[in-house]
């Protein structure tokens, strides 16, 4: 009879978790953020207090953030390593959901284990249980099926024999890579069961590099042939691959030109001369330029997401033909794309090898150095005559003048986001952004996340004030762990940048910044004086030079340091750019929607419905 060792199911789950390592002999699940409630704290909390360091735990605030958090370190780590969040039964697990959405859309594995309803019913309902009148087995948790890669129940010990090895194939899958779920019954969690002892026994989970059909490398090759203009989009793909070396080697030969897009950008450095920048709505004039020429568009690790495309307007040549090299044949397919369904670094090295010598006249590097000289002059510090709050790209161009090699900017919603992409000159590794969600909210705990997997790196985190009510809480975590980042935190009074779409799209201005808003008193929120109360570093930036300083003098702390500065809400990035589809009404309204109507109905006769 095969040997067996008695645990109850959570002691089982985390022990099995312990001992699951990766190719260079890390544990895959870097750790388990925390927070107990009914539902998890006598299964889950009491096995996790057992196992200690061979599988830590960490205390968060808020449920969706410790996530965020686990999240940001899993796109850091290039998806070699990830975490696990525990949360309550109830409203725990269902803060949890937004997080999953964001790591589904962004390929990122995360584990999440909320607590479920008990599975032998006997105190059926019990607190803050959903119940379906229709529908017995329903539970809270049922809302994560659409946003989870894998979704499991855990009404049974045994069940995790089966579950768990599935949801870390999903995790380690790099084509299906995403949110597991793994809804744990609350009472199962404290049952005992014989486990088998080799079920514990460690495991290395090896990342896959899947090799491209000859035949589609042979079908590109021959579209490349008689190509004249190609240009190549970046993904993220590109950086879960680690296909830097192979992508400068493949432009710099075949004098291919590329562009990145929000999740490839930083694979590799500004200045390497085939980086065009940013396309589509964020874009960079030169790379729009290049984009809209471009008779073959080879999308290496992207999903084309509308603002990549300009909502499929950027594109434009008539006979240009569309190339996508993905792991999933989902995203390969894509606008019925030519597809390469293959790692990104060994299907550019096939590539490569099916050209030859091929080598294309390539694009006016002059186009470059004037999108770079645009770029300084809207980031330059305002002139000293001028009245009035600074600008973002100000803000970002003060950044980016005492930014260092290892540091890194990140954010994820409002306007930061656009304007870093079409003017952060990035370094290699130097750019992080949750751009596939666009999650307010993300950025702090992001941060945090980024700092724990890379703790040499500058962590710059970008947030406004809209992102920072909404979720801030995690500075405390930071604090208390002594984890450093620096935040630029701009106050522009509201949602400035939705209130500069709405402006767009012909809208009144409403309901947007504070001063649009029906509120009885213009809030005045202190947040330096919100964040020192977090036990950080905060200070309120006067100017430019003033940010500038603060930045540097961040980099001696040991806890976060947020640096306040107030913007106006008012103009754009200043330069690039390009049309998004953001429906206007089609009837009714003032002279401002008709405006808009006819701007947007001329943009959309540019938009291709297929291919």
């Amino acid at each position: 009879m095969s040997e067996t060792i008695r645990l109850t199911a959570a002691q089982a789950m985390v022990t099995w978790l312990s001992r699951q390592m990766t190719e260079d002999g890390d544990r895959f699940i870097g750790g388990v953020w925390a927070i107990f409630g009914h539902g998890n704290v006598a299964g889950i909390g009491e096995a996790l207090h057992g196992i200690g360091d061979a599988l830590p735990t960490w205390r968060g605030q808020n449920e969706q953030t410790m996530a965020h958090a686990a999240i940001a370190y899993a796109k850091t780590m290039r998806r070699k390593r990830a975490m696990a969040v525990t949360s309550s039964i109830g409203p725990g697990a269902t803060n949890m959901v937004t997080a999953a959405a964001l790591a589904h859309v962004n390929r990122l594995p995360v584990l999440l284990i909320p607590g479920d309803v008990f599975a032998n019913r006997r105190p059926d309902p019990v607190l803050q249980q959903i119940e379906d009148f229709d529908d017995g087995i329903v539970s809270a948790n049922d809302c994560f099926r659409p946003v989870a890669r894998y979704f499991d129940r855990i009404s049974r010990p045994e069940h995790l024999l089966t579950a768990l090895p599935r949801a870390l194939a999903m995790m380690t899958d790099p084509q299906n890579a995403g949110p597991a779920v793994l809804a744990f019954c609350q009472d199962v969690q404290a049952e005992t069961f014989d486990y088998p002892a080799s079920f514990f026994e460690p495991l290395t989970w090896r990342i896959r590099r899947p090799e491209p059909d000859r035949r589609e490398i042979a079908d590109v090759a021959a579209m490349l042939a008689t190509a004249r203009r190609p240009v190549i989009v970046a993904g993220g793909g590109v950086i879960y691959s680690e296909a830097e070396d192979e992508l400068a080697a493949f432009a710099a030969r075949h004098n291919i030109p590329f562009v990145e897009t929000q999740a490839g950008k930083g694979a590799l450095p500004a200045s390497n001369p085939m980086n065009f920048g940013s396309p589509g709505v964020t874009g960079s004039d030169c790379a729009n330029d290049i984009c809209r020429q471009a008779d073959v568009v080879i999308g290496i690790g992207t999903r084309f997401q509308d603002f990549t495309t300009g909502s499929w307007s950027l594109f434009e040549a008539a006979s240009r033909k569309l190339v996508s090299i993905n792991l999933h044949p989902y995203d390969a397919r894509k606008r019925l794309a030519v597809p390469v369904v293959a790692d990104a670094r060994i299907a550019l090295q096939r590539l490569s090898e099916a050209l030859g010598a091929l080598r294309f006249a390539g694009h006016d590097p002059a186009l470059k150095q004037v999108w770079l000289d645009e770029v300084r002059r809207v980031t330059a510090p305002p002139p000293g005559e001028r009245n009035g709050l600074p600008t973002d790209a100000e803000v970002i161009g003060a950044v980016q003048r005492v930014a260092r090699d290892n540091s890194v900017a990140m954010c994820a919603a409002g306007t930061m986001p656009g304007a870093l992409q079409v003017l952060w000159q990035a370094s290699r590794g130097g750019y992080h952004m949750e751009y596939g969600y666009s999650c307010m909210g993300y950025e702090l705990a992001g941060a945090m996340g980024i700092k724990i997997a890379s703790p040499s790196r500058e962590v710059i985190c970008f947030i406004g004030d809209g992102s920072y009510m909404m979720a801030n809480s995690e500075l405390a975590t930071a604090v208390m762990r002594k984890i450093p980042f620096t935040v630029v935190l701009t106050d522009n009074r509201g949602y400035g940048c939705i209130n500069r779409l709405q402006i767009e799209c012909g809208g009144a201005e409403f309901n947007n910044l504070y001063k649009d808003s029906r509120v009885e008193a213009q809030p005045e929120i202190d947040f330096v004086a919100h964040a020192r109360s977090m036990g950080v570093h905060a200070v309120r930036a006067a100017d430019i030079a003033a940010l500038e300083r603060e930045i540097v003098a961040a980099r001696g702390r040991d806890i976060p340091s947020v640096i306040v500065i107030d913007t106006d809400p008012a103009p754009g990035t200043g330069a690039g750019g390009y049309w998004w589809d953001v429906a206007v009404p089609q009837a009714g309204g003032p002279e401002r929607l008709e405006a808009a109507r006819r701007r947007y109905n001329a943009a959309k006769a540019l938009q291709r419905t297929f291919n």
